[in-house]
C-alpha cells in the first residue's frame, strides 16, 4: 500500500479534490459541508508536504513522473509530473485553498454546497495543470478552471456580476482558443502531445512564428498582459472573496507558467525576437497598473490594478532569459500569491462587516480594529517589496536579471515600484488612521479567531520568504539553469533595444 502511495503520489493530489467533491455531494448540513471542504484541502496541503520533503532540489528533470496511455489513437496520455518551477506553484494551491474556505464560512449563505463544490474543483484543475506532461491534458484543465471561476462571479458575486462574469468568460475562451491552436499546431508538426518532446522537434520558420504567437496570445490574456487586462479588475471587484483570492493567487499564474513551460523550451529564437516587444510591455503594465491603482476608490480594483502591475515584473523576468530573471519571476508569481491572496481575504473581512469596499467609507481602524490593521500593514509593505518581506527577492532578482542587457529598463521598473509603495501606504493611511468617516465603520469589530487563522499562515509566510529564501531557491534553481542552457546551447543572445 505504500509503494502503491509513493509511487503514484501526484494522482492522489489529483483525486482528493474531486473525491471532496464526491463527498461533498452526500453529506448534509451546512456545518459538515464546510467540515468537508476543509478537511480535502487540509488532506491536499499533507499531501504536498510529503511531496516537498521527496523533492530532490539538485535534479533538474522532472519527477515523480506518471505515465498511462488515455487516447492511444491519438497519441494522448495521462501524463503528469513534477520540476523544481511546477512544484512552487502546487505549494502556493494547497496553502490558498483551505484559506478560501476559512474566508467563506460565515459569508457564503446560499449554495454552500455548491461553493464549496466550485473550491475543490479549481484545486484539483490546477493540480493537473501545473503538473501535466501531456499538452492535451494540459489544455483540458486549463479549460475546466474556467467553469468554477465563471460561476463564482456570477452566482455569488457583486451587483454587476453578471457583466463581470462574461467578460470573464469573452476573455478566457478568447485565449483558450488562441492556446488550442498553437497546440494543434505543435501536434501536428511534432506528432506528439508530450510536452517534454515538443522541445526537441526542429519546427518550420513559418510555423515557428505563427504557433508561438497564438501560444503566446492564449498566456498573455490568462496572465493578463496589457492590453489583454481588462477583464480582470472586473472580475475582482464582483467576484466573492474566496473567487478573488483564487484568481489573483493562482489562475493568473497559470499564463506565467505557460510561457515558462511552452514558449521558452519550444520556440527560444521566436521568444528572443519577441523580447524586446515583451520587455516594453511589461515596463507599461508596471507603470500602468500603478497609476491606475493610484486613481481607484475601491479597495478591490487597488489590488486588482496591482497585480497587473505584479504581473508586469513577472513577464519582465521570464524574457530577460538568465537564471536570476526568471528565478525571480517564478517566486514573484508565488509572493504575489500569497500577498495579493492576503489582501483580498483582509478586503473580504471588512467586506463582511460593512458590505462596502469603499476606501472613504472607513478610517481610524487602528482603534477598532489593531490586530487587522496590524496583519494589514504586513501585507501593505510586502506588497510594494519592504526589504526582508517576501516580494523583495523576486522583484531584487528579476532587476539584476534584466540588467545585464537592459539597464534602463530597471530604473523604469523602479518607477513602479515607488507607485507600488505610494498608493498602498495611502490606502493603508486611509483605512487606518483618522477618525472613522461613517457610523458601520465606528462599530467595527476586530478580527475573529476564525479570520486570524486564515490570514497567520500568509503573514508566516511573508517574513519566512522574505527573511529565508533558500529552499525555494534550491528548489527551482537546478530547473531554470537547465531553462537558460538551452538558449546558450543554441547559441542565442539577447539583442538590446537602441
Amino acid at each position: 500500500m505504500s509503494a502503491i502511495f509513493a509511487d503514484h503520489l501526484l494522482s492522489w493530489m489529483i483525486a482528493v479534490p474531486f473525491i471532496g467533491i464526491a463527498a461533498l455531494a452526500v453529506v448534509q448540513g451546512r456545518v459538515a459541508i464546510l467540515v468537508t471542504a476543509l478537511a480535502a484541502t487540509l488532506v491536499e496541503t499533507v499531501l504536498a508536504v510529503r511531496l516537498w520533503v521527496g523533492f530532490d532540489s539538485a535534479e533538474k528533470g522532472m519527477q515523480y513522473v506518471e505515465r498511462m496511455e488515455w487516447m492511444p489513437t491519438f497519441g494522448i496520455q495521462y501524463a503528469v509530473g513534477i520540476d523544481g518551477i511546477s512544484i512552487l506553484l502546487v505549494l502556493l494551491t494547497v496553502v490558498l485553498c483551505p484559506l478560501c474556505v476559512l474566508a467563506s464560512w460565515n459569508s457564503i449563505t446560499t449554495r454552500v454546497r455548491a461553493f464549496m463544490m466550485l473550491i475543490l474543483l479549481v484545486e484539483g484543475a490546477m493540480m493537473v495543470v501545473f503538473t501535466a506532461l501531456d499538452a492535451f491534458l494540459f489544455f483540458m484543465m486549463w479549460e475546466v478552471t474556467m467553469i468554477p471561476m465563471y460561476f463564482m462571479i456570477v452566482l455569488w458575486g457583486g451587483p454587476d456580476r453578471v457583466a463581470a462574469g462574461l467578460k470573464f468568460v469573452l476573455y478566457s475562451l478568447t485565449g483558450s482558443l488562441f492556446l488550442l491552436v498553437g497546440i494543434l499546431g505543435l501536434s501536428l508538426q511534432a506528432d506528439t502531445f508530450d510536452i517534454q518532446s515538443l522541445a526537441g522537434v526542429a519546427y518550420s520558420p513559418e510555423s515557428q512564428f505563427w504557433i508561438f504567437l497564438a501560444l503566446f496570445l492564449g498566456f498573455a490574456i490568462k496572465l493578463p498582459m496589457l492590453p489583454f487586462h481588462t477583464w480582470l479588475p472586473d472580475a475582482h471587484s464582483e467576484a466573492p472573496t474566496a473567487g478573488s483570492v483564487l484568481l489573483a493567487g493562482v489562475l493568473l499564474k497559470m499564463g506565467g507558467y505557460g510561457f515558462i513551460r511552452f514558449c521558452l523550451p519550444i520556440f527560444p529564437d521566436v521568444s528572443t525576437s519577441f523580447a524586446p516587444f515583451v520587455l516594453w510591455i511589461s515596463i507599461a503594465a508596471i507603470l500602468y497598473g500603478g497609476y491606475m491603482a493610484l486613481a481607484q476608490s475601491d479597495l478591490k480594483r487597488l489590488v486588482a490594478y496591482s497585480s497587473v502591475s505584479h504581473m508586469g515584473f513577472v513577464t519582465l523576468g521570464i524574457f530577460s532569459f538568465n537564471s536570476e530573471g526568471i528565478e525571480g519571476a517564478i517566486l514573484q508569481m508565488v509572493t504575489h500569491g500569497i500577498t495579493t491572496g492576503a489582501l483580498f481575504l483582509m478586503v473580504g473581512q471588512l467586506y463582511d462587516r460593512t458590505h462596502s469596499r469603499s476606501i472613504a467609507d472607513y478610517g481610524g481602524l487602528h482603534q477598532r480594529m489593531p490586530r487587522f490593521v496590524a496583519v494589514l500593514s504586513l501585507f501593505v509593505v510586502a506588497s510594494f517589496g519592504l526589504p526582508a518581506t517576501s516580494n523583495f527577492i523576486g522583484e531584487f532578482l528579476i532587476l539584476v536579471g534584466v540588467s545585464y542587457e537592459h539597464f534602463i529598463f530597471v530604473v523604469l521598473a523602479m518607477g513602479g515600484i515607488v507607485l507600488g509603495a505610494a498608493y498602498m501606504l495611502w490606502m493603508l493611511q486611509r483605512v487606518a488612521l483618522g477618525e472613522a468617516r461613517t457610523e458601520a465603520a465606528r462599530g467595527l469589530t476586530d478580527l475573529s479567531v476564525r479570520e486570524m487563522v486564515t490570514v497567520l499562515p500568509l503573514a508566516i509566510a511573508v517574513f519566512g520568504i522574505g527573511v529565508y529564501p533558500g529552499p525555494f531557491l534550491e528548489a527551482m534553481d537546478s530547473t531554470v539553469i537547465y531553462v537558460v542552457e538551452q538558449f546558450e546551447q543554441a547559441g542565442l543572445a539577447i539583442t538590446t533595444p537602441e
